[in-house]
């Protein structure tokens, strides 16, 4: 088979896709070694479809192996397929194989697309299982703290009026704060919870609204829970008088 040298160029794409009949492939790989751009295009397209293939890859399930092997037994074989015989190139057919890159490389756009959208979506939802799975630990240990056999409680109320509720257990050194009727912050504003150990306030996580939230840090050692209005990203130190100042529970 006879191809125009501009034709030969342009098997780039289909070469790096394996899409080439044999005759094609040995030609354009006896191309190869003398023509260094046809080399560069063929590894990119290569490549690329290496990546849009690890894109969307996934792990098969543990169970599939076997589940294979045994149903190859009861799967009835096809017989050859015999190629057609293909027709003879008609005199405009240069112009339809020049045009097959273009095509390929449509092809390789609309699957980075999808393989980018299904990598989008597989990230957020990894995100979200993250997000679940941290939210369902944090609620596990809350309720390990409320239900902990040397649970003690604490009653307080705030400067701006909420009533507050610390539960605290020194065998898991965690403790529980719940807040019921605290005024929603200002915009770029949270309320800040800090543990006092020997004098200094430790930075001991946030509440934004009312519920319960875990106290991050050693409340075993801490005597006091303060809580104070800071900046939205949080303050290594309070930086405003405090709305709540309570003695830990013993």
């Amino acid at each position: 088979m006879k191809h125009h040298c501009e034709d030969v160029h342009g098997l780039a794409a289909a070469y790096a896709l394996s899409a080439l009949d044999p005759e094609e492939g040995a030609m354009f790989a006896a191309h190869l070694p003398r023509c260094e751009g046809c080399r560069q295009e063929t590894a990119e397209f290569a490549a690329t479809a290496a990546r849009l293939a690890a894109a969307t890859a996934q792990a098969p399930p543990a169970a599939m192996r076997q589940r294979t092997l045994s149903a190859i037994d009861g799967v009835r074989q096809l017989p050859p397929r015999i190629p057609a015989t293909a027709p003879a190139p008609a005199p405009g057919a240069a112009p339809r194989r020049r045009a097959m890159p273009l095509a390929l490389a449509a092809c390789l756009a609309a699957a980075a697309v999808f393989a980018g959208l299904a990598a989008w979506g597989h990230q957020e939802r990894e995100e979200l299982n993250e997000r679940a799975r941290r939210a369902e630990q944090r609620l596990d240990d809350v309720s390990g703290v409320l239900a902990a056999p040397d649970a003690r409680t604490v009653h307080g109320r705030t400067g701006n009026g909420a009533l507050t509720t610390v539960v605290a257990s020194d065998r898991q050194n965690k403790a529980v704060f719940t807040a019921a009727g605290l005024p929603a912050p200002a915009a770029g504003k949270t309320y800040q919870l800090w543990l006092e150990h020997q004098g200094t306030m430790l930075p001991a996580g946030f509440i934004h609204q009312d519920g319960t939230v875990l106290i991050d840090g050693d409340t075993a050692d801490a005597t006091a829970l303060g809580l104070t209005l800071e900046p939205s990203s949080g303050s290594p130190q309070p930086t405003t008088p405090p709305l709540l100042l309570m003695t830990l529970p013993t």
